[in-house]
């Protein structure tokens, strides 16, 4: 009961230098790997973020792993998850069994029930995502997609004021990104 507040100063001084290092090396391979580390995170990155800070928060407070012993478990993750998204860079299969696939929640001014079920999404969290695209009626929706990084995309209708009606029978198709979910 005596070690609630304060143990030795000898564990102080090793958690706040193992601190300053593990912050240094995670902010040094975070910039080295790029932006990708820090993007909107799908499903594998958040995994992968959350278990470099698991391993950076025991390296700091366990004394039983050797600095050396963290640092080199998170310099494998940050080389783990580097040649995977390489390797889902140029193998569309790989790319499809580690991240989910995109999907149409609402389109053409009808929800999708099933679609949103499957994906645990609310008519309110489509809404919300509406809302902050600034577009006020579902008349101004020709789609809501659940990206994979969990990220509602709202794609307006497109424009038919001044076109031709030729134009106009050209734009009532599907949009080019839109088409390949459906």
């Amino acid at each position: 009961m005596d070690m609630i507040f304060f143990d030795s100063i000898d564990k102080l001084g090793r958690i706040v230098l193992t601190t300053v290092m593990v912050y240094v090396l995670i902010v040094t391979v975070t910039k080295i790997s790029g932006k990708r580390s820090t993007s909107q995170l799908n499903n594998f990155d958040w995994i992968v973020t959350v278990m470099i800070g698991s391993l950076g928060a025991s390296t700091i407070l366990l004394k039983d792993i050797p600095f050396v012993e963290g640092v080199s478990s998170i310099l494998v993750l940050y080389l783990l998850q580097f040649v995977v998204t390489k390797y889902a860079a140029i193998s569309p299969q790989f790319s499809n069994f580690i991240l989910s696939e995109p999907r149409i929640v609402f389109y053409q001014g009808q929800f999708l029930p099933d679609a949103m079920r499957d994906e645990r999404l609310t008519r309110q969290e489509i809404e919300c995502a509406m809302r902050s695209e600034g577009i006020n009626s579902f008349d101004d929706v020709e789609a809501i997609v659940f990206e994979s990084d969990a990220k509602l995309t709202v794609i307006p209708k497109p424009s038919q004021s001044g076109k031709s009606d030729d134009d106009q029978n050209t734009n009532s198709n599907v949009s080019e990104t839109i088409n390949p979910l459906m």
